[in-house]
């Protein structure tokens, strides 16, 4: 059954994050007349901004904008905005002290990967021995291709299991690879899928030299870019509505035609979820025609991991060397970062003391905590990289809990992530948990999903242009030359007969 007011077919878009936005906005400007429903009070999902009660920006932890991100610069730029810090260098802590400094890997002569990352990084205390015992693991990124047959293959073992198998040395996983994966994959290696720990290293350290240098916003993701994006979804057209909770949809013909959220009712005659894992599980509990079906049934195999963002401001000014930090060892299972905002954040520079935002993931056993506790703990954890904050008093404070905030790509959990496409003829999915074989990663993958989501829905009702997504920058010629080369010897073993464990 098809719904048209105007002549415009409706979209209802579920979830105001980069997916839904990203969505929104493309299918408002092809001439859909897009309702966007968001669970909370501001547009933006995990990036939405606040103010404390002395006025202050608060936001649900800082988000870096990685070299990679190509498609969100495209987008920043056609929004004429221009919302980021310059390249920032970053610097790696642990209770011992400082431990890796990152330059500025594009500012460096060009050498093929991994060459650049290993030779130009600048570790104090990690032995050149230990950093050797990481060559092996090329093959296992050379095998990692992102096809659905990598997926399936290396996503049944643990990021710790593959670094063991492949001689990685102790000290450095301690030191190296675990510190990377809990703050890009949010768990600690044995709790991560060896696949999403190929796929995200590549993506952001080890595809091309530069891939890891990174810049922040002027200030909170909410106000620099949201606020602007949402102004233009509505200019062309598009709704959007805060504190709309999905609860129900109707089905009839395998489409779905409305959106329920409580007593209103939005008819649709194509559906965008762009909601994180927890948010579809919730929907899921309460919809039966969902629940009816194995896929979204499949939902509760799936977890998100919780996460503690705290913003400080200070009596006095900190020298912090460099503006993004991250930590390791101060907890076992739980890694952190900490922010120079006085660098980063326009509206701090002339701030008489410090702000800093520290952000933990993986922290189950830090929510519980109460506000003074939290304060004492990362003043503890500061002051256990830059001794000054032992010192200084906390004039103001944020403390922002997120539990399952964000996904967890565990060991099997590929089987059960969501493709673009449902089992219902016009309901299209989109997020940073769905699979893609794009190859981005994190905001710049939850937008591409979202453009990718409006795509098959223009393909379905016939309406407009789709849009256009940047690929992920080619491999190098040697990268592509060795999966060529292995693609072709394990064409060749396929003749051999398959009797061991996948």
């Amino acid at each position: 059954m098809t719904m048209e007011q105007d002549g415009q077919k409706r979209v209802v878009v579920v979830g105001a994050g980069w997916a839904g936005l990203g969505s929104a906005y493309h299918l408002a400007r092809q001439g859909y007349a897009v309702t966007l429903l968001e669970a909370g009070a501001y547009p933006g999902g995990l990036v939405a901004g606040w103010q404390t009660a002395q006025s202050r920006a608060v936001e649900a932890g800082i988000h870096g904008f990685w070299y990679p991100y190509r498609n969100i610069f495209a987008l920043t730029d056609h929004l004429g905005i221009q919302p980021f810090t310059q390249w920032t260098r970053s610097a790696q802590y642990s209770p011992q002290g400082l431990e890796v400094e990152s330059p500025l890997f594009q500012a460096q002569p060009y050498l093929p990967t991994p060459l650049g990352t290993f030779l130009y990084t600048d570790f104090k205390r990690l032995p050149l021995i230990d950093r050797l015992s990481a060559l092996p693991l090329l093959q296992a990124l050379i095998d990692f291709d992102n096809s659905d047959e990598a997926w399936q293959k290396y996503d049944r073992i643990t990021a710790r299991e593959l670094f063991r198998q492949y001689g990685v040395s102790a000290r450095l996983y301690h030191e190296s690879f675990e510190p990377m994966l809990l703050v890009g994959l949010f768990a600690p290696g044995e709790q991560c899928s060896a696949a999403a720990a190929l796929g995200m290293l590549y993506y952001f350290i080890l595809a091309h030299q530069p891939d890891f240098d990174v810049r922040w916003c002027r200030g909170t993701v909410g106000a620099q870019i949201f606020r602007p994006w949402t102004e233009a979804i509505e200019r062309a057209g598009g709704k959007i509505l805060a504190n709309h909770r999905v609860s129900d949809v109707t089905v009839e013909d395998n489409q779905i035609t409305a959106v329920v959220c409580g007593d209103e009712v939005f008819d649709a005659d194509a559906v965008v979820f762009a909601v994180g894992i927890s948010g579809l599980k919730k929907i899921v509990e309460q919809s039966q025609a969902l629940r009816d079906r194995q896929e979204f049934r499949d939902i509760r195999n799936l977890g998100a991991i919780d996460v503690l963002a705290t913003r400080l401001w200070c009596d006095r000014k900190i020298d912090i060397p460099l503006p993004s930090n991250a930590c390791f060892g101060f907890h076992p299972t739980t890694g952190w970062t900490f922010f120079d905002l006085n660098a980063l954040h326009d509206e701090y520079r002339d701030e008489p003391g410090t702000v800093v935002e520290a952000d933990y993931y993986h922290a189950n056993q830090l929510l519980a905590l109460d506000d003074d506790q939290v304060l004492g703990q990362v003043q503890q954890d500061l002051a256990g990289c830059i001794s000054a904050f032992g010192d200084a008093k906390i004039i103001d404070h944020a403390v922002v809990r997120i539990p399952q905030g964000v996904t967890h790509f565990a060991p099997g959990s590929y089987r059960y992530l969501l493709p673009a496409t449902t089992s219902f003829d016009n309901l299209f999915m989109a997020g940073d948990w769905i699979v893609t074989r794009h190859g981005s990663w994190s905001q710049e993958k939850a937008y591409v999903t979202g453009l990718e989501a409006a795509n098959r829905a223009i393909a379905t009702l016939g309406q407009g242009q789709p849009a256009e997504i940047l690929p992920v920058i080619p491999d190098e010629p040697h990268i592509q030359a060795l999966r060529a080369a292995n693609r072709w010897v394990r064409q060749g073993l396929k003749g051999l007969p398959d009797f061991w464990l996948p």
